[in-house]
């Protein structure tokens, strides 16, 4: 197995020029997505960057995109992999199957049965494995040894640079005070931070956990990768985990000033919002920037929340829409 961009050394974020060059790769890929303003009752300034409008519905396309057309022919001849049952093997699969690209993804056990059915649609060959060994390759894949490029869903300087292109995108709009990035796996939130820094902007930026689990928060207090408590039971997916990335950790810990955290309840309240000002539906790890924005206390000047994506089941939506928390109750 070949790994991506140094998956498992790269402690550097990609440079702004790194960036700037993921943006012209990844232009036949990604679309440019809207920046618009929250229509709430409070007087904070919120903006959302609407990553959900996406082709498979979330960011992840940008990372992904940047990170097979940076690699060489020979290279994607070998085939990629990856370790995701989400969102990244989405994006992953969307760019390998238009150019021909055969692609493998390691899955939890537990994956819902709709992305798994989205990724075979996609051409994806899937590998189902325990969560346990899944969750060991995800932090360290050295630990995989199919055939192929292993591209991270974050810790990967190509994809790190791919996510940084929606930082590109915000500042050519507005100049934000605070942008608001749900903390997954850490590329995203790196990604920004870098475009932001790179180009000057003095922004704040401000990782998003669920009360479901903050490994970010509690890093952040301890100065290093803790272990914490984590309810799988959550609807709100996509970020949230037992601890974070070890590998990521040194270029999390300077990207962000802060992390904030949200509860089930909140996120609930901004899907329904959205769906009811804007007509737009998210996932519960995209609106968690929006909860979090909407409690306030940010200080002066525009907030730019980080809508990273738009895959919530139909029945969990069913149930916010008719004023409830999935899961509770």
């Amino acid at each position: 197995m070949q790994h991506g961009s140094n998956t498992e050394s790269d402690s550097n974020a990609p440079s702004l020029g790194l960036i700037e060059a993921a943006r012209a790769r990844i232009a036949g890929m990604a679309i440019r997505t809207p920046l618009i303003r929250l229509a709430h009752w409070g007087k904070t300034e919120i903006y959302l960057k609407l990553e959900s409008l996406q082709p498979v519905g979330s960011f992840k396309i940008r990372g992904a995109a940047n990170a097979v057309l940076s690699l060489s022919e020979s290279e994607r001849a070998a085939g990629v992999v990856t370790a995701s049952a989400g969102n990244f093997a989405q994006g992953l699969g969307f760019v390998t199957q238009r150019l021909g690209v055969r692609t493998t993804a390691m899955v939890p056990d537990n994956a819902a049965l709709s992305k798994l059915t989205a990724l075979e649609r996609l051409g994806v060959i899937l590998e189902k494995v325990p969560f346990a060994r899944w969750w060991e390759v995800v932090q360290d894949p050295r630990r995989y040894t199919a055939a192929g490029y292993f591209i991270h869903p974050a810790a990967n300087r190509a994809v790190m640079a791919g996510n940084g292109t929606i930082a590109l995108e915000i500042l050519e709009e507005i100049q934000p005070a605070c942008v608001l990035v749900p903390y997954g796996g850490g590329g995203l939130t790196v990604g920004i931070a870098t475009a932001l820094r790179g180009l000057g902007c003095k922004a704040r930026v401000l990782g998003v956990e669920s009360r479901a689990g903050t490994p970010l928060a509690a890093a952040l207090a301890a100065r290093r990768p803790v272990a914490v408590d984590f309810d799988p039971r959550t609807f709100v997916t996509g970020i949230g985990s037992s601890r974070i990335l070890d590998v990521m950790w040194p270029l999390v810990s300077t990207a962000v000033v802060g992390a904030l955290s949200v509860s089930a309840a909140a996120i609930a309240t901004a899907i329904r919002l959205l769906v009811e000002k804007h007509h737009v539906v998210v996932e519960g790890a995209g609106a968690a920037p929006v909860a979090a924005a909407l409690e306030g206390g940010l200080g002066e000047g525009p907030v730019v929340c980080v809508v990273s994506g738009g895959h919530l089941d139909s029945a969990d939506l069913v149930r916010i829409l008719s004023g409830g928390v999935p899961g509770e109750g």
